[in-house]
């Protein structure tokens, strides 16, 4: 979407006009339910927590002020409602290789990641990182935020999410590394017992 067609979009949205948010909606629905699916792991929780801030974005919106990003406010509302329904609820969490494939909704980067067979080592190793580096590893990779829009989003100084996905890089090389030295551990003992 050009940016003047958005921003008049967004004025439309701030006058009530649903017709608006309807088409605002579309535009940014795969990165807002991926975001939430990514977080949650879960369809069904991703679905309330996309519809809980869409709710919230609606009743927000007049107060989006002028030349402010819209795809990390948006974000920023669904990360913020995934968070409020895990402390609510304590959302239980299973593995990304378990998590339900995702019809038709979203054929975004993240989407491929999930269903994608070849990912399934990154997916574990994903898991094994703490929440918080996981949380800015998803907005920055998958949700395709900038560094400075992560920041916004997690209301973090820039230096914090640039050493986070430092870490995680590290910490998923580490991992990954780890593995596929185990796996040629099992590879070599097999082939040695023919």
């Amino acid at each position: 979407m050009i940016e003047q067609e958005e921003i008049e979009l967004i004025r439309r949205c701030q006058a009530k006009d649903k017709d608006a948010f309807r088409l605002l909606v579309e535009n940014y629905r795969k990165v807002m339910f991926g975001t939430a699916l990514l977080m949650t792991k879960d369809r069904g929780l991703a679905e309330d927590a996309l519809q809980e801030a869409l709710i919230k974005i609606w009743k927000n919106l007049p107060s989006l002020r002028r030349g402010e990003s819209l795809k990390p406010w948006l974000v920023r509302i669904v990360v913020n409602e995934v968070n409020r329904q895990r402390r609510k609820k304590q959302v239980p969490t299973v593995p990304l290789e378990f998590a339900p494939e995702i019809v038709d909704e979203c054929d975004d980067a993240a989407d491929q990641m999930i269903r994608s067979e070849d990912h399934q080592d990154l997916r574990r190793a994903l898991e094994q990182l703490p929440l918080e580096i996981k949380e800015t590893v998803i907005l920055r990779y998958f949700s395709d935020l900038t560094v400075p829009e992560v920041a916004k989003v997690l209301g973090k100084p820039e230096g914090t999410i640039k050493s986070r996905l430092s870490r995680a890089l590290s910490r998923l090389n580490e991992i990954l590394s780890k593995d596929e030295t185990l796996v040629n551990t099992e590879v070599t003992k097999c082939t040695k017992k023919d």
